[in-house]
């Protein structure tokens, strides 16, 4: 009796530590489900979000913030998307004192 006790309580302690942690930021699926290929306005972005792939998500994802409030998740591959994702980068290398090549986009 006492070692089926013990059995139990030590699956149950492995199966605490060995869980993912559980937060607000925790996230096991990709942010967009869905994706526009539509060019959308530069008056009309008020935010950019770059999420690269990761155990989450296989992909790249974006997500513009538009001045309406609503959120939208681009298609990466679409190739106005891909200069937009080069010249985000590009902006934030240029702060931080770096710089981007070329061949990248």
């Amino acid at each position: 009796m006492k070692l089926c006790i013990m059995l139990v309580f030590g699956t149950l302690i492995v199966l605490a530590y060995g869980m993912p942690p559980i937060s607000r930021d925790y996230n096991t699926h990709c942010r967009c489900v869905q994706v526009e290929s539509r060019i959308i306005p530069p008056d009309s972005l008020r935010s950019i979000k770059l999420f690269s792939e990761g155990p989450h998500c296989p992909d790249i994802e974006v997500i513009a913030g538009l001045a309406s409030g609503e959120k939208v998740c681009l298609n990466p591959r679409s190739s106005w998307v891909k200069k937009l994702i080069h010249f985000v980068l590009a902006k934030q290398l240029h702060q931080e004192g770096g710089s981007l090549p070329k061949n990248q986009a």
